[in-house]
């Protein structure tokens, strides 16, 4: 688990390949947006709870341990974190009607587009929904 807190605004980033999270993680660095980074998804909930100013949850769909559903549906389950969008981030852009439907705030796709990353983290705090594949 990496972590960096400038505290207003603070995202947690579930991902278990580390150059899929460094992508993530330069792109909040250049926004000034704190983040944890986590590797094992079983602890999403335990790691988010112990967050403060928790704004977002990036989770990858594909991982080892609990997959992106299993994590959102732990997430959900939790009522303290019912106010924090949590955004499916993944290559699997088929997925994208699923995510949707099985709750996920929002989806972006990998490859992130640099030039519009910065609204869609805007919007997304501003509880509006993003669904892009690009």
């Amino acid at each position: 688990m990496t972590d960096e807190r400038p505290e207003s605004v603070h995202v947690l980033i579930v991902e278990d390949d580390a150059a899929g999270a460094q992508v993530l993680i330069s792109h909040f660095q250049r926004l000034g947006i704190g983040y944890t980074s986590l590797y094992d998804s079983r602890k999403t909930v335990e790691v988010a709870l112990g967050l403060r100013n928790l704004r977002i949850i990036f989770v990858d769909l594909e991982m080892p341990g609990a997959d992106g559903y299993e994590v959102l549906n732990a997430i959900q389950s939790e009522r303290r974190l019912a106010r924090v969008p949590v955004v499916a981030y993944t290559a699997h852009l088929s997925q994208m009607a699923n995510a949707r439907t099985l709750g996920f705030h929002s989806f972006i796709g990998k490859p992130i587009r640099a030039k519009d990353f910065p609204a869609q983290i805007e919007n997304i705090l501003n509880d509006l929904p993003v669904w892009s594949v690009r």
